[in-house]
């Protein structure tokens, strides 16, 4: 379940085709919270606006080259499916996505645009995985599921090909981890980039299945995953994926609701980037952290596509602080 360097050179190739090299800028705002020196790699500005279209656009072009499926599935909360329905309409194939019941509107509308069919089925991404995979059964169906596909992760694998050029000394990168494609394909390309660079993992104390998997060494489920990072949002892990995290990823943290609050405000205000809480993530574990001084610390930021209650949330309760104080 870890990709290849051979491959991640080659999803390297391709998307330098489609895709712009992401900026890493410097968060001097956040490096007061660590000690450190906090870079933060703006993976929001892809396409669709995350990190997604990087594995879906590789996955579906490297299975294209070998058989000549007549639609692409893909199971989603949104910026999968998003990416899965970019990368189909740029490639030429119809795509189908199943989301949860009410999904984050921002990332259906995207999907919609994008010219892909959309179905909601169940009350999570377990669920909706189950409807997809029931209507890919058919031999000229092609299931681009996030979590299981074998050539996805090299493509979000490429994000540490790129840190590793624009900031060869980084001593930590931070990942947010939901169905761990993200973090399989950064660890595995940056334990081949520089081994001395520690990976830490990121997910949500409201949906931790992954992070207490990971501790315990086999898989853990849990019953909800209830959380407003719904790019972060799994509670079935996958056997073979537990196994590779615990063989690529250094350390783990979980964040809280409010926690990715906090930074989804302090990212907005201070470093005037918008974020989704599951692009937050990251930020809300480093302002908790407390890395040693003199660390060079990347932070992925790995999506922009926030509702308009999460953002309004988020800032009201610091201008509501802020009257509070007057």
């Amino acid at each position: 379940m870890l990709p290849s360097f051979s491959a991640t050179r080659e999803a390297r190739t391709l998307l330098s085709r489609h895709l712009p090299v992401t900026r890493l800028v410097s968060a001097p705002s956040l490096s007061r919270f660590t000690s450190g020196d906090v870079f933060l790699k703006l993976e929001s500005e892809l396409p669709t606006g995350s990190f997604k279209p990087r594995g879906a656009l590789y996955a579906l072009f490297v299975n294209l080259a070998r058989r000549k499926p007549r639609e692409v599935v893909a199971s989603s909360t949104g910026n999968h499916g998003a990416a899965v329905a970019y990368a189909a309409k740029l490639l030429g194939l119809p795509a189908t996505i199943f989301l949860p019941a009410n999904p984050n509107p921002v990332k259906r509308a995207k999907i919609a645009a994008l010219g892909a069919r959309i179905v909601e089925s169940g009350l999570d991404l377990a669920e909706a995985f189950n409807g997809a995979s029931a209507n890919a059964q058919a031999d000229d169906v092609y299931f681009l599921d996030d979590a299981t596909d074998p050539d996805l992760p090299a493509g979000p694998a490429t994000i540490a090909c790129e840190i590793f050029e624009q900031l060869p000394s980084a001593d930590l990168i931070y990942v947010p981890m939901g169905d761990t494609a993200l973090i399989r394909g950064v660890a595995a390309a940056t334990r081949h980039l520089s081994p001395k660079i520690r990976i830490i993992g990121v997910q949500v104390e409201r949906a931790p299945a992954y992070y207490l998997s990971w501790k315990r060494g086999h898989v853990v489920s849990t019953e909800t995953c209830d959380t407003i990072a719904d790019g972060l949002a799994t509670r079935t892990p996958d056997a073979g994926n537990v196994e590779a995290i615990r063989e690529v990823v250094d350390d783990m943290v979980l964040v809280g609701e409010e926690e990715m609050l906090s930074a989804i405000r302090h990212l907005l205000f201070e470093e005037h980037i918008v974020a989704e809480p599951s692009g937050a993530a990251t930020t809300a574990a480093l302002m908790q952290s407390g890395e040693k001084r003199g660390t060079k610390i990347v932070a992925l930021v790995t999506g922009a596509n926030i509702t308009p209650d999460v953002l309004r949330k988020s800032v009201c309760e610091r201008v509501d602080a802020e009257s509070a104080t007057r």
